[in-house]
């Protein structure tokens, strides 16, 4: 795309910058995950969700519940790979919508299950095979073998983080708590 830096140059910046200290195969996959990820993010909301009114978030929180079927908001919000505050949002959005229903545990009062409504249904039934075409379009320039490669190399990348991760970070940290998140908005 016009006036996007190559992923080439950052390399050699970056291993100018660390005089020569860079692992380079590694940063290109991670680079790349990110990038591939916001292409297709950005290019799926452009293409179909916008068209239904839906977000890339409000989408993977559907196709959780439409896949698993009614589930524990909490499990509902690790399987999005979204917080449990974010999910509330995103939730009492399709909420009004009518997509979702929101129902309190038969069993535990502290637990909230989410459903898909007959109109979420229908909505996933029609949504998810133009969404499963634009997957084959970005991907076209694999073969089937292809996808099937990188799509193996990315579960072990997750696998690593998901395994290996919480270790990995108490190492770094010496055991202490990681620094809270920021919006990104300092106090003046």
């Amino acid at each position: 795309m016009p006036g996007q830096r190559s992923i080439t140059e950052a390399e050699k910046l970056a291993e100018a910058k660390l005089g020569g200290r860079v692992r380079h195969d590694q940063m290109a996959v991670v680079a790349n995950i990110y990038r591939a990820a916001s292409a297709v993010r950005q290019h799926l909301e452009n293409s179909v969700l916008r068209g239904v009114d839906l977000t890339w978030t409000a989408f993977v929180v559907l196709w959780v519940v439409w896949i698993w079927g009614e589930s524990e908001t909490r499990h509902v919000a690790e399987e999005a790979g979204i917080s449990k505050g974010t999910l509330t949002g995103v939730a009492g959005t399709l909420e009004r919508r009518g997509l979702v229903r929101r129902a309190n545990h038969p069993t535990d009062g502290r637990l909230v299950l989410l459903s898909l409504t007959d109109d979420g249904e229908k909505l996933m039934q029609r949504v998810f095979p133009a969404f499963n075409e634009e997957e084959a379009f970005v991907t076209g320039q694999l073969g089937e073998a292809d996808c099937r490669t990188v799509a193996a190399g990315l579960r072990r990348v997750v696998l690593q983080v998901e395994e290996k991760g919480e270790e990995r970070r108490q190492d770094l940290l010496g055991g202490a708590a990681p620094a809270p998140r920021r919006s990104g908005r300092r106090k003046a």
